[in-house]
């Protein structure tokens, strides 16, 4: 469960991170950095497609700078993951709301 969330920062059972994180099958991977900054491609979730994950939850930053190609979405389909990506405050609800219920992962950008 996600605790908070605001601009840069997000408590997650009980501990505070400032970086972009992954949480995959409850377990927060820090320090996630992508390929290319505000974009999304395959590399950037390999953990995530080996989790076989029902749904990717991508919080896309506080404004939603983060950017998915249409490459990446047909990705997600061709695997049978259903992907959401929205602003990351929507993300932490989205998260919350889902991972009791099905096998989620999800990969939260804190800042812009």
């Amino acid at each position: 469960m996600i605790e908070s969330y605001s601009f840069g920062s997000i408590v997650i059972a009980g501990q505070r991170y400032s970086t972009d994180l992954k949480i995959i099958y409850g377990r927060v991977v820090p320090d996630w950095w992508r390929r290319e900054g505000h974009s999304i491609c395959k590399e950037d979730i390999s953990d995530v497609m080996a989790a076989r994950t029902e749904v990717f939850i991508l919080g896309t930053g506080a404004y939603g700078a983060m950017k998915v190609p249409k490459a990446f979405k047909n990705l997600m389909d061709s695997h049978g993951i259903d992907l959401i990506a929205v602003p990351t405050d929507k993300a932490v609800k989205a998260y919350n709301e889902l991972s009791t219920q099905k096998n989620v992962a999800a990969g939260l950008h804190l800042t812009c």
